[in-house]
């Protein structure tokens, strides 16, 4: 009896050495689209008053770590019983972030025209406001919905050929720390400038140590949500490259002689506009058939 009682924790032991091990693997796999993430996220949750901020991040929160409930059990049944399904959402999730990071790229790059915004009133009302603050936290939710299936996707095709418990245990631990480290990250980031301006009042001379602190926290934050952007866009296009890489075997012959960093970002930036050039085709042929369809900028 004993015996068994020992070999069972034995056992328990071997597996969370296991879990530990592949959990290491897929978060170095994910932290590209993470950077993605904390990018997008920072740029959703701010632009409220002061303090709203953390009420509104708080139901991006909650809207997240349901998205991830919905998804995870989805995942584990195709792993399961379609493991071939795992392999293939992983790619088409690769060309949409290929696609997503050549776009950004060639926004900045190729100078175009943007639509005219529409007139914003100057006052809104109370209701109103809180309309606007409501249809931003269910953008915010519908865009950690799409960056959690390619979180979730990429951590299981580290570890889809683990049993089946160590990749239940795997995937959730990393959905957990990318929900709780990227909003925890970006509330610290959207409350900077508030903590800046706290400094600066803090003791009223100028010049002070706290001045300086405060005036640089609040200066820095446009930049620090800029870096990220930048940062987003090139781990897009890398973690892209990575997927067809170890994904598509023809494609793994060709850049084997490069470096695997090298290999990976050009793979991901090709695919990448050879995604974005058959979309552009596509609205251009779109626009040729249907020419008064109506769109969102009319």
């Amino acid at each position: 009896m004993a015996s068994g009682f020992f070999a069972l924790l034995d056992d328990i032991a071997s597996l969370m050495d296991d879990v530990g091990a592949m959990t290491k693997i897929a978060g170095k796999k994910t932290a590209g689209i993470l950077g993605d993430d904390l990018a997008v996220n920072a740029e959703k949750a701010s632009g409220f008053v002061s303090s709203r901020e953390i009420p509104v991040l708080w139901a991006i929160t909650k809207g997240s770590i349901l998205n991830k409930l919905i998804i995870l059990p989805i995942a584990f049944l195709l792993s399961a019983f379609l493991p071939v399904a795992v392999t293939v959402i992983l790619v088409l999730g690769g060309l949409y972030l290929a696609y997503e990071g050549a776009e950004k790229i060639y926004e900045f790059v190729v100078p175009h025209k943007h639509p005219k915004a529409e007139q914003i009133k100057t006052y809104l009302t109370k209701k109103e406001i809180l309309l606007l603050e409501k249809e931003k936290i269910k953008s915010a939710i519908l865009t950690d919905f799409i960056l959690s299936v390619e979180i979730v996707i990429i951590a299981l095709g580290t570890v889809v050929l683990e049993p089946i418990w160590t990749q239940v245990m795997v995937v959730s631990i990393i959905a957990l720390v990318a929900t709780a480290g990227v909003y925890g990250i970006v509330a610290l980031i959207v409350r900077m400038d508030d903590f800046g301006l706290k400094l600066i009042e803090l003791n009223g001379r100028k010049h002070s140590i706290s001045d300086y602190i405060g005036r640089f926290l609040v200066g820095a934050l446009p930049w620090v949500i800029k870096s990220l952007s930048v940062i987003g866009t090139i781990a897009l296009v890398l973690v892209a490259g990575g997927i067809f890489v170890h994904n598509l075997e023809f494609l793994h012959h060709w850049l084997e002689a490069l470096p695997a960093i090298v290999g990976e970002f050009l793979a991901g930036l090709v695919i990448g506009f050879l995604c974005l050039l058959v979309v552009m085709v596509f609205k251009k042929v779109l626009a040729m058939i249907w020419p008064n369809r109506k769109t969102d900028n009319k």
